[in-house]
């Protein structure tokens, strides 16, 4: 099948997802759009990460459709278009910077100076020669960053990306991300803390499995009458609460 460049870049159409006999994500259908930053966002347990697992098809489902770039997730052609970063480190340790994109890039079979570049992407052009182990928990992030994006991805999947970093960092970190996302690529990236709402274009809020709003900051705001997304947010689970 060809690979599409037409329509939505991420469409799922009446997604459910079992796991361990308990229904995950019932019945999700939403669609995200190329060159855009979305959030997913909701509190722990809410069904994010297996959403992400399901896009990067890596997640067995057990009704509906998940497709990504024109067909379904996870199909051989398709994967080295996809990135994902998960909530961990998945690089080596014990290996160097350069070391570990050197290896993820004749993996991803990209050009050998796509190290370079993303080295000086991810901002670690003067880390390269370090050790990983020795790094802080924050250039682990940004090197597990810089693997996934070697392979020069259309679509870039995080999950929780900005977890247990300081302000700045995540500052730097969404700055890298809507640069991405200015040169084409189609970003999802997940997270608990609402105030990194105000980041993306759009946002899918979800609780319990359940997606609970497909909005832009300013529409939950406007819906809600609250200028704080984190109250915002609450105001719409107690209005569904209640409704």
């Amino acid at each position: 099948m060809p690979l599409s460049t037409e329509g939505p870049v991420i469409e799922a159409s009446h997604l459910k997802v079992v796991r361990g006999g308990t229904t995950v994500l019932p019945d999700l259908s939403f669609s995200v759009a190329a060159g855009s930053v979305t959030g997913l966002l909701g509190p722990s347990g809410s069904g994010k990460s297996t959403l992400i697992r399901a896009i990067v098809g890596v997640q067995h489902i057990a009704g509906g459709e998940i497709n990504v770039l024109g067909g379904p997730a996870g199909r051989p052609e398709v994967r080295g278009r996809v990135g994902y970063v998960t909530q961990d480190a998945s690089v080596y340790e014990d290996l160097t910077v350069r070391e570990n994109l050197r290896y993820f890039q004749r993996i991803a079979g990209s050009p050998r100076d796509a190290v370079e570049e993303v080295i000086e992407v991810v901002g670690l052009a003067d880390f390269g020669n370090r050790v990983v182990g020795r790094l802080s928990g924050g250039q682990r992030s940004r090197v597990s960053l810089a693997a996934a994006l070697v392979g020069k991805p259309d679509v870039l999947v995080l999950d929780e990306p900005t977890v247990g970093l300081d302000p700045v960092l995540r500052v730097e970190l969404w700055s890298t991300f809507h640069r991405l996302a200015e040169s084409g690529v189609t970003l999802m990236v997940s997270s608990h803390v609402m105030d990194e709402a105000d980041e993306c274009q759009r946002l899918l809020l979800m609780r319990d499995g359940h997606l609970v709003a497909d909005t832009t900051p300013t529409g939950l705001r406007d819906s809600t009458g609250e200028a704080d997304l984190g109250r915002a947010f609450l105001r719409l689970i107690t209005h569904e609460e209640a409704a």
